[in-house]
C-alpha cells in the first residue's frame, strides 16, 4: 500500500513539474528571426516615374532607366488605354536627367503630345516632344535658342505651361564696361503641323 502510494504522489508531482514547464514557455516572448542578406530591400530601378491620365482608362507613363553615369541611360513612354485594351511603348535613349514630364495638345488636333523634360547638363535643360497619333508614337523636333540669346546664355532657364501656351524663361548675361547685369528674356512656343515656332514675348504681354 505504501509503495502505491509513493507512486501515486510521484506521478502527481511530475505532472504539475511538466504543466508550470509548459506555462512558463508559453510565456516568453517571441523574438524576429535575423535578417539575412536575402531581405535586403533594393534601391529603386526607376530614377524618374510619373503616370499621366488624359481620361479615364487613358494613360501614359514615362520612366527612366540605367545604371553606372546619372546622365546616361533611357526612358520608356508607356500606353494604355484599358478600354480598348491596347497598349503600346517607345524606347528612348537619353543623354540627361530626366526632371519632369507632362501632356499638352498645343496644336488642337486632339492627338496627345508628351512633354519630356531633362538636364542636359548642371543647369541647362531641354525638351523631347512625342506625339501620340494612330498607335505609334511621332518625335517632333524641339527647336533650341535663337543666336541672339545663345550669347550670354548660362543655364538657369525654365519652361512652364501658362493658360494652355508654353513657355521658356531664359536668364540672359551681358557684361558691359566692367558691370554684369542679368535679363531673363521669355520665349514663347507655338505648335503648328508637327512644327515649332518661336517669338520673344515683350515686357508687358
Amino acid at each position: 500500500m505504501k509503495l502505491t502510494k509513493a507512486i501515486k504522489l510521484g506521478c502527481c508531482a511530475l505532472a504539475s513539474v511538466l504543466f508550470i514547464a509548459a506555462c512558463t514557455s508559453d510565456d516568453k516572448p517571441l523574438t524576429a528571426a535575423p535578417a539575412t542578406k536575402g531581405d535586403t530591400k533594393e534601391p529603386n530601378p526607376f530614377p524618374f516615374y510619373k503616370n499621366i491620365e488624359i481620361k479615364p482608362g487613358f494613360n501614359f507613363e514615362v520612366l527612366s532607366w540605367g545604371k553606372g553615369v546619372d546622365t546616361l541611360g533611357g526612358y520608356l513612354l508607356l500606353m494604355s488605354d484599358s478600354v480598348k485594351n491596347n497598349y503600346k511603348s517607345i524606347s528612348v535613349e537619353r543623354k540627361g536627367i530626366i526632371a519632369d514630364a507632362w501632356n499638352m495638345d498645343m496644336d488642337n488636333d486632339g492627338n496627345p503630345e508628351l512633354y519630356v523634360q531633362y538636364v542636359v547638363r548642371k543647369n541647362v535643360n531641354d525638351l523631347n516632344v512625342f506625339e501620340y497619333s494612330n498607335g505609334s508614337f511621332d518625335k517632333i523636333s524641339f527647336p533650341g535658342l535663337k543666336d541672339n540669346l545663345k550669347k550670354g546664355y548660362e543655364g538657369n532657364d525654365k519652361f512652364f505651361v501658362k493658360n494652355g501656351d508654353l513657355f521658356r524663361s531664359v536668364p540672359v548675361v551681358n557684361v558691359d564696361s566692367g558691370k554684369t547685369t542679368t535679363l531673363v528674356k521669355t520665349i514663347k512656343y507655338r505648335l503648328s503641323g508637327n512644327s515649332f515656332s518661336t517669338s520673344e514675348v515683350k515686357p508687358g504681354e
